[in-house]
């Protein structure tokens, strides 16, 4: 094992920024540090950070009490998603108190303190009482001295997100997806289960994601009109006040800050930006951290905001932003010498094959590249910005270029940008923006040969190259990758995995087989002429593992070379430490193979 690889699978991350509301605390998931995801605390004023949990398994914070001495904490069997929940108490030593039982057969979102911290709230399709799994998401009320449950609601709609506590304890925000996929409604619900009512529906086929900012408002940002906007839904009366939207800025999310404030996460060309609301106007709040993107996760109770500081040339770091613009770090990783992170991105643009205007992040080696690797973020809702990724900081230090593409379907430009996906379904233009953007890096001169690797959709993308573009493409690296998209429809368990497929694709496969097997690269290996590097987490439930074991069963009979990389305790992607650092050492030695040996 090489020196880079274990400094690059030990890359420090933090995720589940959350902050107590009396202010004394801010709390993180830390990976790298650890094999696992675990939970860090740090004094909001300054000082060591101290680790509270010590897992098997990673960790996510669901809640934070006021005073930050209890959490509500999920986490799953080797990364497969089915979440139970811990009550986590600080004050008798990080004592772990299970509340939901491990399984393997539903989906638990959410777990929210409620009634004074008497009780826990989330959303699960499940019923506790006659221990079957429902068509849809049910919300439950968990007492935490007993352990009795109390469905307060009942939905056949699919979900993917947790239930929300008024700021007054009293309301519950529930997302529901009744109508058509990527459709969101807001809905509301008394603690005790009555007044179900629906408050904002702004059609069927419209996404709105909401927080509260008071008792009776909800501050949210949709897309309407075909644009994305940002608005406040006032409760009594029902009216909306909007607060602009594109084509000035691209909103994204909301954070709650408490009394009316909020701040508002914008995108701006794959950077990230934050506006805030002291209820009267919107004003941006200033970037003084000295990194390049400032992301604010939680609200402190003077007017700052616990945040994310970010860019590629170092691990993130953990600030304050105090109510004044000014940034304290709470949380910065040492730096490792064997760890040498690349010079700063370039944005690097080019356009598609209609001339849409396309958008990615082009890095560059230490002298002449070895060769081009096209990086592809997974979503394809999702997008790639200015930020460390271990994989690519560890393949630009091994002597590759990295282009890490914002195709269309990718958050961060637009509601047309993000929807343009839709018109043809997954395995249309945006696999020829990927292929225009390896064609426009190696026109500006970055030499080949090419790969390509990702996950998730990134998979699907990197078994797309290396069948249908096997002319330009020599390797791949697919991870949990969609091989055939009937397969991956009804081999997904996630409650909204197959309403997601629909929506990209317009319908299920029953409906278009001819549209699902056009885009399926299973369809097309007897194109391929490059190296294959299969890589697949056995726990996956998003992505099924069986597209991985036809791929293989069908590549064999084929007699296609390929190469096999399965990690038992892995989920919907690689992510313990010691299976990064072998999937890095891997990967560099496959891809000196390919490049070295060409196309067959």
């Amino acid at each position: 094992m090489s020196d880079p690889a274990r400094a690059w699978a030990a890359l420090p991350q933090i995720t589940n920024i959350r902050a107590s509301a009396d202010g004394r605390w801010a709390f993180c998931c830390r990976a790298g540090v650890t094999e696992t995801e675990e939970v860090w605390a740090i004094p909001a004023n300054g000082g060591p950070a101290e680790r509270l949990t010590h897992g098997h398994d990673h960790f996510s914070i669901r809640d934070v009490s006021p005073d930050g001495m209890r959490l509500i904490l999920a986490q799953s069997r080797n990364s497969n998603e089915h979440d139970h929940l811990f009550l986590l108490d600080r004050t008798a030593q990080n004592r772990l108190t299970q509340l939901t039982p491990e399984q393997s057969i539903h989906y638990l979102y959410g777990g929210i303190f409620a009634e004074g911290g008497r009780s826990v709230i989330f959303l699960a399709d499940f019923d506790y009482d006659t221990g079957s799994v429902t068509a849809g998401g049910w919300v439950w009320k968990q007492d935490l001295a007993s352990g009795t449950r109390t469905c307060l609601a009942r939905s056949e709609s699919p979900f993917d997100t947790g239930i929300k506590l008024s700021p007054d304890g009293k309301r519950l925000l529930w997302h529901r997806h009744d109508h058509l996929p990527g459709g969101t409604q807001l809905w509301v619900l008394n603690l005790d289960g009555s007044g179900l009512a629906k408050v904002l529906d702004l059609g069927e086929a419209n996404n709105a994601r909401g927080e509260w900012i008071a008792p009776d408002r909800i501050a949210f940002v949709a897309d309407l009109h075909r644009l994305d906007k940002a608005g406040i839904l006032s409760l009594p009366t029902g009216n909306i006040a909007w607060l602009g939207g594109e084509p000035d800025f691209f909103p994204f999310d909301v954070v709650p800050g408490g009394e009316d404030r909020f701040a508002l996460i914008v995108h701006e060309q794959s950077n990230t930006r934050a506006k805030f609301w002291n209820g009267l106007t919107l004003s941006n709040i200033p970037n003084l951290s000295g990194r390049r993107s400032l992301l604010p996760h939680d609200a402190f109770p003077d007017g700052g905001w616990l945040a994310e500081a970010y860019d590629a040339d170092e691990p993130h770091d953990l600030v304050r932003i105090h109510p004044d613009g000014a940034c304290t770090t709470l949380l910065r990783a040492q730096p490792d010498p064997a760890r040498r992170h690349p010079a700063p991105p370039e944005d690097f643009r080019w356009t598609g094959p209609d001339g849409m205007p396309m958008q990615g992040w082009l890095y560059r080696p230490e002298g002449t590249p070895k060769g081009l690797i096209a990086y592809v973020h997974g979503g394809p809702t999702w997008h790639s910005e200015d930020w460390t990724n271990p994989k690519i900081g560890y393949w630009v230090q091994q002597g590759y270029a990295v282009l890490d593409s914002n195709y269309r379907g990718s958050t961060g430009f637009g509601y047309a940008h993000r929807e343009a996906v839709k018109e043809d379904g997954w395995g249309g233009r945006e696999q020829a923006d990927i292929r225009a953007g390896i064609e426009a890096a190696l026109a500006a001169g970055i030499p080949g040969p090419v790969a390509v690797a990702g996950n998730s959709y990134g998979g699907f993308s990197s078994w797309v190259a290396i069948t249908r573009h096997a002319d330009l493409v020599t390797a791949a690296i697919p991870m949990c990758g969609m091989y055939r998209l009937d397969i991956d429809y009804h081999e997904t368990e996630m409650p909204h995995g197959r309403a997601y497929s629909e929506e990209m694709m317009g319908g299920t496969p029953e409906e278009f087989p001819e549209k699902y097997a056009n885009a399926s690269p299973g369809n097309f290996i007897d194109q391929i002429r490059g190296h294959l590097m299969i890589v697949h987490g056995l726990a996956d439930s998003n992505v099924g593992p069986e597209n991985t074991h036809t791929a293989v069963r069908e590549l064999s009979s084929a007699g296609i070379p390929h190469e096999v990389l399965l990690f038992a305790n892995e989920g919907h992607g690689i992510f313990r430490r010691t299976n990064v650092q072998t999937y890095l050492d891997r990967s560099a030695a496959f891809l000196d193979r390919a490049f070295r040996e060409g196309t067959r």
